[in-house]
């Protein structure tokens, strides 16, 4: 987990990974939670980096830019702003993140049902995503 620690407290700024982990949980939500992370990144030609965060075996890496230019500009800006750094920045802290975090949310192979998404359920779910082993 400290490698999430550490990306996540530089999301968060002054609030460390706390504030991070709600900015990054925010994120999600703006973009429709993980069937629509999953939807804008395969639309904008990261579907085979998708489908290994969804399947079982190695995720493959996204970069900043195409985070940044699949999801809500608003949102990233917004967490750029928070944090006291550039949009571009807060897309690479995303994308290191991102793939670990949808491989989490599908631990069956398949995205969330709606209403099952544990990253639209607040932030202790996410949390205690990252806490089991």
């Amino acid at each position: 987990m400290a490698f999430y620690d550490s990306v996540l407290a530089k999301l968060g700024g002054d609030k460390g990974s706390e504030g991070g982990m709600a900015s990054l949980t925010k994120l999600v939500n703006d973009n429709g939670g993980v069937q629509g992370i999953m939807a804008k990144l395969s639309s904008s030609g990261a579907g085979q980096q998708v489908q290994s965060w969804v399947g079982h075996g190695d995720n493959k890496p996204v970069s900043g830019s195409q985070v940044q230019e699949a999801l809500d500009t608003d949102s990233i800006n917004k967490i750029a702003q928070q944090a006291g750094t550039s949009p571009e920045k807060v897309s690479e802290h995303v994308a290191q993140v991102l793939p670990g975090m949808v491989d989490k949310a599908t631990p069956e192979g398949q995205p969330p049902k709606q209403g099952d998404d544990p990253l639209t359920k607040g932030l202790d779910t996410v949390k205690g995503m990252f806490a089991k082993k």
